[in-house]
């Protein structure tokens, strides 16, 4: 946090830093420019350090602004050199991200809520409740963040994370507002300069904002769907009771269509006896064959207090093929940072101040507190 009313340059689009240094400083375009490159490119977090800009630019520049980010409290690292972070918020919350390595790629897995207000039954995200959404710099910084110290563990000064998922806490087009400036700069080619398929978003089905999406932004499109049938979706996915498979569907091929995309990834988590028959994967297929789709078929990750358990190998390669024999391309993710609780599903980080919100019901919780 920045004292008085100093502003966070981490986080603003180009045009909004262009429009600050022209107005709060009188300064050309291309300060902002040389600011995104410090930011972004260099990881520099203090001003002196930004030896192109002239000494008064940057007395100026100290005095009203400043390069803000979360702070780590805990950082984990798995047997398979995955990392995960738990940041601080503010006082009392925190999120969690992950960076997961692998050869000639580099995936960061960032949060866009502290906790989730989606409630889908197999998350642990969601059984924490919800508390508020992050900031655009709060989304930016864990990006920020995962390459100082990426960079600061004996990587290279080049580009360490390739790949950028909305796959961590919260759900992100319910957060639309600050996720759209977050994936601008991921994009920006002064920023990040991530190419649009290395950013995706992964939603459970916020129609409307799908549709929004499709008008604004040009990224990877991932969606959480985990059932072939209303019925079954209804209990796991409980926003299907708002926006329905049918109505979700229409919305991901008008994204296409809008945004000349490729396809869209379908995550399917794979719980022993609720949703893993062959019956299921043909009723999966009978949705998605002709159209321009893949499945992520994902082995459930385990949680304390959740009723789930994982569907047998066999039963998962079973259900690929059946996709597979269909014309429907599906494969099965490898799960990574299990040992640690970095995997899809598991994360939790720290809630306070919490509501568990059921289809538009707001239920206190007691706060919990972080230690």
């Amino acid at each position: 946090m920045l004292a008085g009313d100093r502003v966070n340059l981490l986080g603003l689009p180009r045009p909004e830093l262009e429009s600050f240094v022209a107005q709060r400083l009188g300064a050309k375009p291309f300060r902002a420019r040389q600011l995104m490159h410090w930011i972004y490119r260099r990881g520099a977090a203090d001003f002196a350090e930004m030896t192109d800009l002239a000494k008064d630019f940057r007395a100026q520049l100290a005095a009203v602004a400043g390069i803000s980010v979360p702070q780590i409290v805990t950082e984990q690292r798995s047997a398979d050199g995955t990392r995960k972070w738990m940041l601080r918020m503010d006082a009392v919350q925190g999120i969690e991200t992950v960076f997961i390595p692998e050869p000639g790629r580099g995936t960061l897995c960032i949060s866009s809520q502290v906790g989730c207000a989606m409630d889908c039954s197999f998350c642990a995200t969601a059984q924490q409740g919800f508390n508020r959404n992050l900031t655009v710099a709060e989304i930016v910084g864990q990006v920020w963040l995962a390459q100082r110290e990426l960079r600061s563990g004996g990587a290279s000064a080049g580009r360490v994370i390739t790949n950028v998922v909305f796959m961590g806490m919260g759900e992100p087009l319910a957060n639309y507002r600050n996720v759209l400036p977050a994936m601008r700069i991921f994009l920006d080619d002064l920023g990040y300069d991530l190419s649009r398929r290395r950013v995706t978003l992964s939603t459970s089905g916020l129609v409307p904002q799908i549709h929004k999406l499709a008008e604004e932004c040009n990224v990877a499109l991932a969606v959480s769907l985990h059932a072939p049938n209303d019925e079954l979706r209804n209990e796991l996915v409980p926003i299907n009771r708002k926006h329905p498979i049918d109505e979700l569907l229409a919305a991901c091929w008008h994204y296409l269509d809008k945004q000349n995309g490729r396809s869209v990834t379908f995550e399917y988590v794979m719980l022993d006896g609720v949703n893993d028959q062959r019956e299921h994967a043909r009723q999966l297929a009978k949705l998605l064959r002709g159209h321009p789709a893949k499945v992520n078929l994902i082995p459930f990750n385990s949680f304390p207090g959740t009723r789930y358990s994982c569907s047998p190998a066999a039963a998962i390669v079973g259900f690929r093929d059946v996709l597979n024999e269909h014309g429907v391309i599906a494969t099965i993710r490898k799960t990574r940072g299990d040992d640690i609780e970095a995997a899809c599903g598991q994360l939790a980080g720290r809630v306070t101040n919490r509501a568990t919100v059921r289809l538009g019901q707001r239920l206190p919780i007691a706060p919990a507190e972080v230690p």
